[in-house]
Parts: structure tokens; sequence; C-alpha cells
């Protein structure tokens, strides 16, 4: 069956904006939203189990449970855990959603670590030196679609007797020793809003291979009308974050696409990798060797150490006024005027502060052509000239 995109962005890149994420929607992700609206059912129900049996057999899961996000996600696998007042946990401070909100949420302390400089994941070591005695659980993620290193993250649960997480809402599709993201934590966390490459709206993913975490999970996600009366589910207050039969549609028409998403994602990557040769002294995106393969959540360019803050901003405001729509990876969590208060401070993380100040995430998504991925380099190299630093992104 042939493709028919909905909308593409095959447009001149001189006068059309190109827009930082475009999800890859087609005439499969309208029928099955059609039947689902003719359906007398459109909140949760069988579609929403339906995309929950496909994305546990995906990952040779379990278990998985449908949530509004992934930041929620988290929120109830801490819940599940018994993890609040008192209890810390172990997180990086880098990254696009931001997931490690969740901690806050649910009424534990954040323990932030930082990140390896290369693969901008948790460090194993920083993350171990982090561990005291209230510490319950370590956070590590797949930052960029970058796996963590999870045989030393695992390794370290093991000593110190934690449960280790996984925040794979920036990856899917990713391997790591050619084992799927999605499959090293006690429970793992994706999420399904833009900019990921398995959109539906909002909406995430919670996976596990522990029937009764599952089952905790599925009783403080939401409650059935007929269990309104039971004296075992209601010993559990929900949060009614289900997702719906029409979010779930799409989940699931994306996640029968998920290959050929992937690959035309992976064409992207090789027009940029091309095109970025034209910089002085670039260099190729870094993998770590346990990283058999990469699905990149956004395409990151990284400024040499010659740029500035408020350069890497200028960039950014420069490409705008060409309309490509580029923008700053991540904002520090820790510098966040909620951690803040907690008394997190500028400087505490050295490498985090340096990559979050240098890193700039370019348009990526299925509906660029060779020619808009050209456009989108010039306009970067450009910009970067015109800040009076020179040509000099690393990737």
């Amino acid at each position: 069956m042939v493709e028919k995109p909905v909308a593409t962005a095959d447009v001149d890149a001189t006068s059309d904006l190109i827009y930082l994420s475009d999800p890859d929607m087609t005439q499969a992700e309208l029928n099955a939203i059609q039947d689902v609206i003719a359906s007398p059912r459109i909140s949760a129900g069988a579609v929403t189990v339906a995309f929950e049996t496909a994305f546990a057999e995906r990952l040779g899961r379990k278990y998985a449970m449908a949530v509004a996000s992934g930041t929620v996600g988290l929120s109830l696998c801490l819940r599940a855990y018994g993890i609040g007042a008192g209890d810390e946990v172990i997180a990086a401070p880098h990254s696009w959603h931001q997931i490690a909100n969740a901690i806050l949420l649910a009424g534990a302390k954040p323990v932030f670590a930082d990140i390896d400089y290369w693969a901008g994941t948790l460090s194993p070591e920083k993350a171990e030196g982090a561990v005291t005695d209230k510490t319950r659980a370590i956070l590590g993620g797949n930052t960029n679609g970058h796996p963590a290193d999870w045989d030393l993250l695992r390794d370290i649960a093991a000593r110190t007797e934690l449960i280790l997480l996984e925040d794979s809402t920036e990856a899917i599709g990713s391997t790591y020793k050619d084992k799927q993201v999605g499959t090293f934590g006690d429970c793992s966390i994706f999420d399904f809003s833009q900019p990921s490459l398995l959109t539906c709206g909002e909406g995430g993913m919670v996976v596990t291979d522990d029937p009764e975490i599952a089952g905790k999970l599925r009783n403080l996600r939401s409650r059935k009308l007929e269990e309104r009366h039971s004296l075992v589910v209601t010993a559990y207050v929900p949060q009614q974050v289900g997702m719906s039969n029409l979010a779930a549609a799409v989940g699931l028409a994306q996640l029968e696409r998920l290959d050929r998403i992937l690959e035309k994602r992976n064409q992207i990557a090789e027009w940029y990798y091309d095109a970025m040769k034209s910089f002085e002294g670039i260099k190729d995106p870094y993998m770590a060797a346990e990283a058999t393969s990469v699905e990149w959540f956004l395409y990151v360019v990284h400024l040499g150490t010659r740029f500035s803050l408020s350069s890497r901003n200028a960039i950014i405001d420069d490409m705008k006024t060409e309309n490509v729509e580029a923008a700053a990876y991540s904002y520090p969590t820790h510098m966040g005027r909620a951690y803040v208060d907690q008394g997190y401070r500028k400087g505490n993380f050295f490498v985090t502060e340096k990559v979050a100040e240098r890193a700039i995430a370019l348009p990526f998504h299925t509906h660029l052509t060779e020619k808009q991925v050209k456009f989108i380099v010039k306009t970067a190299k450009d910009a970067s000239i015109n800040v009076g630093a020179g040509s000099a992104i690393y990737l």
C-alpha cells in the first residue's frame, strides 16, 4: 500500500516557514480517526488496549499502559513504587522534555547528576556519586535518541538496591548493544507529543515486566465505571490520566508505520550529514560503541567553544528571519525557578550548562526535502558568521 501524506512541507524554503517539527501523518491516521469518531466510544476503550498490546509486543515487554504524557507516566511509576516525600531520585538536568519534573510532582527530591559530554546522557559515575541513604531510584534517559550506558546504570542499581527507571521520552527505535531502548528500566516511559517521531497529539506509554507494578499503574491511572464499587481498586486514588481511543488510534496507525517513518528520518539525517561537511571542523554525530543504532529525536548541532549563549540565541533569531524554525535544545532543569527554590544554582553542573548553552535543534521531520536541508544548513552557517564567531558548528 502506498502511503499518501496528508500534507507536505516540500515548498520553496526561501518563502515558507520550515517547521522544527511536522508529524508524519497519512491517510492511514485519518482513516483510524474516522473509524473511532463513527464508533460509540471515543474515550479510552478497545483501541487504547490494542495500542498498548501492540506497543508491548514491539518491545518484547509484558505490560504497557497508555497515559496522558511521559511526565504523567513517570509520576505514576513513582507512586506505584511508593516513592514520595523524604525520598530522593537521581536524574540528569539535561533534556528536551524535562521529565524529571515528575519527581517534584510526586513530592520526592530530585537529585541531579551531570551528563556525559559526548552522549548527553546521565553519567553513571556521577549518578553513583549522588547515591545517599535516602535514594530510592535512578532515572536514566536516552537523550535525543542516544541510549544511556544501561549496563553500568543497571550494575549501580543492583549494587545499591535501587529502582532503575528509563526515560525514553526522546527515543524510540534506538538500540543499545542490539537491544531496543525501552527494555532496560524496571519501568520505561515514552512520550508521544511533538516532536516525537511517533506522535498522536499528546500521550505517553509506560512499559514494565512486573505484574504487580503494572496493576498498580492501571489503578493509579484511571478507573473504569464498572470498578467504582470495587474494594480493591478503590484503595487507589486515580488521577484519571488515561489515553482516549482517538489518540490511541493515531498512535496505533503510527506504530504500524514506524519502520517506514524511521527509514525516512534516516534519509533526512544522511542529507544533514552530507550538507554539514561544508562547515569548518565538522564532526559526525557522536555514537558510543554500545549504541548500535541511534534514531535522533531532533537534529541537534553543538556550537564551538568560541560561541556564547547570546550568540547561540542570535543564530536562532537569524534563522527565524529566513523562515527556518530552530530552537535551543535544552534549558538546564536545575536552573528553573522550582529547582532554584530547592537550592540548585547556575554552576552546579558544568557539562550540562556548557552543552545547553551551545546546542541548537534544527528542523527534523519526514517532510523535509534535500533542497530544504541544504538551505537550513546554509542558513545556519551564514547566521554563525553573522554573529562574528565564524562557521564552527559541531554535531
